[in-house]
C-alpha cells in the first residue's frame, strides 16, 4: 500500500481527536451543569456526568492511539502480523468500554427529553453507543479475517 494512502489515514486520525477534544473543553462542563439544574435533588449528578463523559474520552484515544500504530503497521509491511490482531483486539475492547459508558448516561437523555417534552433527544443519546458497537463488530470480524489470514499465511511458510 502507498504511503500517501496511510499518511491520509494518519492525518484523519489525528483530526478524528481534535472535536473530541473540543468536546470535552467546552460542551462536557454544559451537559453536567444541565445535568444538576435537571435534578437539583442530587448536586453529585454534574461531577457523575463529566465523569462518565471523560472516562469515555480515555479509551477513545486510546484506540486512536491504536488505529495510529495499525498504520505505521502497514507502512512497515507488518499489517498480517499478530500485531495488528492485537491492536485490533485493544480496538474492540475500548469501543465496547466507551459504549458501556454511554449506556450509563442515558437516563440523563431520558430525564432531559422529558422535561423539554422532545422525544428525539434520547436517539440522540443511542448515537455514540450505537456507533461503538459497529466499530466493536466492526473490529472483530477484522480481528478474525487478520487472524485466518495469518495462519493461512503460516500454513504455507510451512509446507514451502
Amino acid at each position: 500500500m502507498k504511503r500517501g494512502t496511510t499518511l491520509f489515514l494518519k492525518i484523519a486520525d489525528i483530526l478524528i481527536g481534535i472535536p473530541v477534544l473540543a468536546l470535552c473543553i467546552f460542551l462536557v462542563p454544559e451537559i453536567g451543569n444541565v445535568a444538576a439544574k435537571l435534578l437539583p435533588d442530587f448536586a453529585y449528578i454534574k461531577y457523575l456526568v463529566s465523569i462518565v463523559f471523560y472516562a469515555s474520552a480515555i479509551p477513545f484515544y486510546f484506540a486512536l492511539y491504536q488505529a495510529f500504530k495499525l498504520l505505521r503497521y502497514i507502512d512497515k509491511n507488518k499489517a498480517f502480523s499478530e500485531l495488528s490482531v492485537i491492536a485490533l483486539k485493544k480496538i474492540k475492547h475500548c469501543a465496547i468500554t466507551i459504549s458501556i459508558l454511554q449506556v450509563l448516561v442515558l437516563p440523563l437523555f431520558y430525564l432531559f427529553a422529558d422535561k423539554d417534552d422532545a422525544p428525539g433527544v434520547i436517539f440522540v443519546g443511542l448515537v455514540v453507543p450505537f456507533a461503538s458497537m459497529v466499530i466493536t463488530v466492526f473490529a472483530a470480524v477484522l480481528q478474525r479475517l487478520l487472524q485466518e489470514a495469518i495462519d493461512i499465511k503460516s500454513e504455507n511458510d510451512l509446507t514451502v
